[in-house]
């Protein structure tokens, strides 16, 4: 039996990750990402690049970000420590839930990672102080073709489980959609 297993969440080609735990009294050992296992199944992922975030206070959001083609990069985010409220938007053009949003609860011991395709936004809040995330990225950032969504912009209606907090100045400008606003392609 795999230690891995992929599930289709609700936005088409977003899938959350599943990571079977091994414990003894040594203590854990957990598979937290598989090349060949993505690939085999339909989630083909090369990594370019490697973060890790810690998140001081609770309440706090990052987000949302995406990156334009030719620089669109598949996710795939883990929460070593803490808990965070993860969410995605849909800002595929074309697609039929371009602009609505998932969210997922990722947290330290659950052995799940959320797998972002490209041509979706992605922030999160925290729910506990001192939070860290792991994120695998299959492309390098581009600063000149970042993108990102207003995490207070009622077209989305995201509804943040806490007050938000903590916003950085380059995720409190990003600006309310309008009518301009037609997605990336992908």
């Amino acid at each position: 039996m795999s230690t891995l297993q992929l599930i289709d969440l609700p936005l088409a080609g977003l899938q959350l990750l599943h990571q079977r735990s091994h414990e003894d009294d040594r203590g854990r050992f957990t598979r937290l990402f598989c090349e060949g296992f993505l690939a085999d199944n339909g989630a083909a992922f090369s990594i370019r690049q490697i973060n890790h975030s810690l998140t001081r206070e609770r309440g706090t959001v990052r987000g949302l970000h995406f990156q334009f083609p030719p620089h669109a990069e598949s996710k795939l985010i883990s929460c070593l420590r803490g808990c965070v409220w993860d969410v995605v938007v849909d800002v595929r053009r074309g697609s039929p839930t371009f602009l609505s949003w998932h969210a997922e609860l990722l947290e330290e011991g659950r052995a799940t990672a959320l797998l972002i395709p490209p041509g979706f936004a992605h922030g999160f809040q925290t729910l506990t102080n001192d939070a860290e995330l792991l994120y695998l990225h299959s492309a390098d950032y581009a600063p000149t073709h970042e993108g990102g969504l207003s995490v207070h912009d009622a077209r989305l209606g995201i509804r943040w489980p806490l007050p938000i907090l903590n916003l950085s100045d380059r995720d409190g400008g990003h600006p309310l959609l309008d009518e301009h606003f037609e997605g990336v392609e992908v």
